[in-house]
């Protein structure tokens, strides 16, 4: 049965998109097909205190609001989750131990694993045992769940995970205990395999079930603390780059791990496609980190991500993170190298220049080197200590025998080289040529490194979108309703049938439609992809493929095997089509298209851009130091022209011209730069 065609979006009456960074928090407001955008710091502490503070200075009252949400990312890096119990089949107690072979480092004797979320004395095997057909060998008794409950009110666990074998085939045991188990005195947090990721590899499945019941509490509470203020209308950006209601972000938090980064990708692809460059890489630098995904015409999802030496079975936007943002601290290690990051300096205290820490972060040196004015921070509404950074800076480069404007620069290169070895990851490690793809820098340092991230890496373009600081929030607005729903079957040769198959996802869809009309969700709008994760026979892993539409008279094995053999020939580079494959998983997306910005496209105009100039500065390069134009970024038209070096400045951003690049702007509003 081929996908269904494409419904009519849905237009709620206005949309807030709310993105929470480590250092600022995004705000855009979509209403009527019109963005606006807001910023402010964040508030570490309690993130909803910055998020309602900002709400409030937007003046919107009512409206659909979605969240990008970094609480069960924290709650996971940071380890401060709940006291988490593990429930499994007995003899599989150590799984999460044991895990796989394959090491992380290879040639590191003395690597340290992170600790199991859920440690030995709360791991608990009970006797009950389903084979791999989903038959019942041993039946799971009243009494061994009796027992189980009295272990567990002992061992004060604040959270249970419950993954059985084979319960992705038979879901009885798991039910029975998740019944007995919401029937505890003081109810734990409970989450069980079979309703988070119902599929094979019992490692990997009861990891992802551990993970999102140790977040499971503060993702909960946090969102609980929102609905009250903001209403039902609450929804929560998912991994995979669509969005979910805020209850089920509350019973499966886990699919929220990248939650903030997929809506900047989300943003990036929208934006770069409606003006006309489908293939991008996009680099999110933020106070924190930097994100990059590639995007070869769509945006790549995994199901094999791993969030802190956690493994994460669910779909998750395809994203390599690094600890290179603006707020990465610059530091001298034992050896005398310069080093920068993963530390961040986050929003408090800040960089050295906000006026209450002092440790240099990649911001100071920036503001050093000229590519960010101190009276212009934010619109105006926040001004950089430059003197500070000064006196501090000299202070390290004494460390390197250097001066303060060389180590600045020195600063930069090394968190450049970080961004990179993450681009060349996505992209020439899985066969894709950087030097035929688009550059999109977003967050609020994105567009400051840019033209030297390009100029390395021999891309040719970089468009950088109207409101790059805001991009994620942006995301997270029109991010479509998305819910993912999977099933292993293992099929190959002659089992292979279409009418098989379209049974397995008929089923899947229908429960599907109950579960999302149980959400308020308007089902007549939902439209659902179907998708298949195929191997070679004996293989260990899985490239995910379209599953083929029934207009071709072709078998379908055939048409599997298509699919499949260009997928692992663009991946490795290699293919062998005599060798038989097999569907391991069946994938289904349901999704409720949202209403996206309507931009009017501007006629081309002048391309002199004397009416947005606002002044000369002193910018510091590698070329030394060149006295550079200044240019408000509200004010450029389409058609303007900006010769490097140069910088143009807007409330949520700065973007760095270097020299020997050109700018043009776009009739979308995007700055294109390229070089001369």
């Amino acid at each position: 049965m081929p996908n269904k065609p494409n419904a009519e979006p849905s237009v709620p009456p206005r949309v807030v998109g709310i993105d929470v960074g480590g250092t600022f928090t995004d705000i855009a407001v979509l209403e009527d097909g019109k963005l606006s955008v807001h910023k402010l710091p964040s508030t570490p502490a309690n993130p909803s205190e910055g998020i309602l503070q900002g709400i409030k200075e937007t003046g919107v009252t009512s409206a659909e609001f979605v969240h990008g949400s970094t609480v069960a990312t924290n709650a996971l890096l940071e380890k401060k989750g709940s006291r988490t119990a593990l429930v499994t089949t007995m003899g599989f107690e150590d799984v999460l131990e044991i895990g796989r072979q394959a090491r992380a480092e290879l040639y590191n004797l003395e690597m340290d694993r992170p600790p199991a979320l859920a440690p030995t004395e709360l791991r608990f095997g009970v006797s009950e045992r389903i084979d791999h057909t989903g038959s019942i060998v041993e039946d799971l008794t009243a009494e061994t769940i009796n027992t189980l409950i009295g272990l567990l009110e002992e061992s004060q666990a604040e959270a249970v995970a419950v993954s059985f074998l084979f319960s992705f085939l038979n879901t009885a045991h798991e039910d029975m205990l998740l019944t007995a188990l919401k029937k505890m005195k003081n109810t734990p947090y409970i989450t069980i395999s079979s309703q988070v990721l119902p599929e094979f590899r019992e490692f990997e499945r009861a990891s992802t079930v551990v993970v999102n019941a140790y977040v499971g509490h503060a993702m909960s509470s946090y969102l609980g603390e929102l609905e009250g203020p903001l209403g039902n209308g609450l929804r929560i950006m998912q991994s995979s780059g669509g969005s979910i209601t805020a209850r089920l972000a509350s019973e499966q938090p886990v699919r929220t791990i990248l939650s903030g980064p997929a809506g900047g990708v989300v943003g990036a692809f929208h934006t770069a496609v409606q003006a006309g460059f489908p293939d991008i890489i996009t680099v999110d630098m933020g106070g924190t980190s930097t994100d990059v995904s590639l995007c070869p015409g769509e945006i790549k999802e995994t199901t094999s991500a791993n969030v802190g030496g956690y493994p994460i079975g669910v779909p998750m936007i395809d994203i390599q993170t690094v600890g290179a943002g603006g707020g990465s601290i610059a530091r001298v290690d034992t050896g005398g190298a310069l080093v920068v990051g993963p530390e961040s300096a986050g929003a408090d205290p800040g960089p050295a220049c906000y006026g209450k820490g002092d440790q240099l972060t990649v911001t100071d040196a920036n503001l050093l080197l000229g590519r960010l004015l101190p009276d212009r921070f934010l619109g105006g509404r926040m001004t950089l200590d430059r003197d500070r950074v000064g006196r501090l800076m000299s202070d390290l480069a004494i460390q390197i025998n250097s001066d303060g404007i060389q180590t600045a620069l020195g600063i930069n290169r090394v968190v450049n080289a970080n961004m990179e070895r993450a681009i060349r990851s996505i992209s020439l490690e899985r066969g894709y040529d950087p030097r035929l793809f688009t550059l999109v820098p977003f967050g609020g340092a994105g567009a400051m490194h840019a033209c030297e991230l390009a100029q390395e890496l021999g891309i040719p373009r970089i468009l950088v979108p109207s409101t790059p600081g805001i991009l994620s929030a942006l995301g997270v607005a029109i991010a479509d309703i998305v819910k993912d729903y999977s099933r292993t079957v293992m099929l190959r040769g002659a089992d292979l049938e279409r009418s098989r198959l379209d049974e397995e996802f008929i089923g899947m869809e229908s429960q599907a439609r109950n579960d999302m009309a149980r959400e308020g969700l308007d089902v007549g709008k939902m439209v659902a992809r179907r998708f298949l994760d195929v191997r070679y026979v004996g293989q260990s892993f899985e490239l995910t493929v379209d599953y083929p539409s029934g207009n071709s008279r072709a078998p379908l094995a055939r048409l599997i095997g298509d699919s499949f053999y260009k997928a692992h020939l663009r991946r490795f580079g290699y293919a062998d089509r005599e060798e038989p494959v097999q569907v391991v998983n069946l994938r289904l997306k349901m999704n409720v298209a949202m209403e996206k910005p309507t931009i009017v496209p501007q006629v081309q105009g002048d391309s002199n851009p004397d009416s947005a100039f606002i002044g000369e500065a002193e910018l510091v390069f590698q070329q030394g130091v060149i006295l550079s134009p200044l240019y408000q970024r509200e004010e450029l038209s389409c058609g303007n022209q900006i010769l490097g070096p140069a910088l143009v400045i807007q409330m949520d951003a700065t973007t760095v011209v270097a020299p020997g690049w050109e700018g043009s702007v776009d009739p979308f509003g995007n700055l294109i730069l390229e070089p001369t």
